[in-house]
């Protein structure tokens, strides 16, 4: 069994992924950890969030994960090597009312990773902010772009068709300086 003690958000991620892969178990990273990753760590987050995009059960991936060293605490998997947990939200994978646009892979010593992309992970943060007002959430989205090539086009398509065309324009396109 792997230690997965010093291993950084990204390569454990992609360790879990592949492990779950191999047993027919496909997933997608969302949330806070694709927020670590793309912004080197500037961002923290301990909690993997995996989508499951194919047909299983929770005792399948339970007896996945077990083969790893996690076991199920509540909602979460958590292993004793390691701070971070998984969680499988619900899925489908969507971002607001539509599916993401592009699913990335990132490659890791320890396997592949697929996530939300840069992209889709700014309509991500942008929801939590127009639903929730979640400041935070914004400010996560701005350091996405800070570093990554975004569709800021997409990102306005999106927001327009999300309901939030003027709060778009009056509080988030002027925080981008590519708009």
């Amino acid at each position: 069994m792997t230690d997965v003690s010093d291993l950084a958000i990204g390569e454990l991620a992609a360790y879990i992924a592949e492990h779950l892969r191999s047993k027919g178990i496909e997933t997608v990273l969302v949330g806070g950890a694709c927020i670590s990753i793309y912004s080197a760590n500037e961002y923290s987050s301990y909690d993997l969030d995996f989508i499951i995009t194919g047909l299983s059960t929770r005792q399948k991936v339970r007896a996945a994960l077990a083969e790893i060293n996690f076991t199920e605490e509540n909602r979460y998997f958590v292993n004793p090597q390691t701070p971070f947990f998984i969680e499988f939200p619900s899925g489908p994978l969507a971002i607001g009312d539509e599916p993401p646009s592009e699913i990335s892979t990132l490659n890791f010593k320890t396997g592949n990773l697929r996530l939300l992309s840069p992209t889709d992970c700014v309509k991500d943060r942008l929801a939590a902010f127009y639903h929730w007002k979640d400041q935070q959430s914004l400010e996560q989205a701005v350091l996405i772009a800070r570093d990554h090539a975004i569709d800021f086009k997409e990102v306005r398509r999106w927001s327009e068709n999300e309901g939030f065309a003027e709060v778009f324009e009056n509080k988030v396109a002027g925080l981008f300086p590519e708009f």
